[in-house]
């Protein structure tokens, strides 16, 4: 099944690291870090996200290269997509950045 990224509008969201960036493992037996098409180690970023309302959810979001960011920090993951995945009966939504950048930060109202 192929597919396709959704863009996800951050602009009335509240956002910030959870905990702090890591390499995705391929394995954890042999430590292998996942890589991109290009060679890019990708890393995983837990994200707390809170909506207008108040709810909250915890979020791993992947992303190239490693955001320079800390626990507790308020972010903005730029160029935001969701990608719907199903494997073995199983289902769940993948979320991958361009870059997770503090959201102060010059170009964070950037999407």
């Amino acid at each position: 099944m192929r597919t396709i990224p959704i863009p996800v509008d951050v602009s009335m969201l509240r956002i910030s690291c959870a905990k702090a960036p890591r390499p995705r493992l391929v394995s954890k037996e042999t430590g292998e870090i996942k890589r991109d098409r290009d060679g890019n180690p990708i890393y995983e970023v837990t994200l707390l996200v809170e909506d207008e309302a108040g709810r909250m959810e915890l979020v791993k979001v992947y992303v190239t290269p490693e955001p320079q960011i800390a626990p507790g920090d308020e972010v903005v993951p730029v160029g935001l997509a969701a990608s719907i995945w199903e494997q073995a009966g199983r289902w769940g939504i993948a979320y991958r950045a361009r870059s997770i950048i503090p959201a102060g930060s010059a170009g964070a109202g950037v999407g």
